[in-house]
């Protein structure tokens, strides 16, 4: 049985890609909305969005609105691939009987 992706199985991580996976592709959400949906300070939610940035799953893009600074985030392809993945195998291990042992294992 496929487990699942650990970078996505934190709570706070998959909070972020679920919120994400809603948006069209290359659609972008601000910071500071993305940290309401997630309830994260925003030490916290940046740490979260720097792991998944590095496993190549968000884009995150600063930059100023006049002097103001803001940063947006939107999944990336391979982001949204992972998540549909992540979503299939939960599926897969609730299904009835997917935790049965396999007999040929024995």
């Amino acid at each position: 049985m496929q487990t699942p992706d650990e970078i996505i199985h934190q709570p706070v991580r998959l909070k972020i890609m679920a919120a994400l996976n809603t948006l069209e592709a290359r659609q972008w959400l601000e910071f500071v909305a993305l940290r309401a949906i997630v309830q994260a300070t925003d030490g916290n939610l940046g740490a979260h969005l720097t792991t998944l940035e590095a496993a190549g799953y968000v884009l995150v893009e600063k930059d100023f609105v006049g002097k103001k600074p803001r940063t947006r985030v939107c999944l990336s392809r391979s982001g949204r691939e992972a998540f549909g993945r992540y979503v299939i195998t939960l599926q897969a291990i609730l299904e009835p009987g997917s935790l049965e042992p396999d007999p040929q294992q024995n």
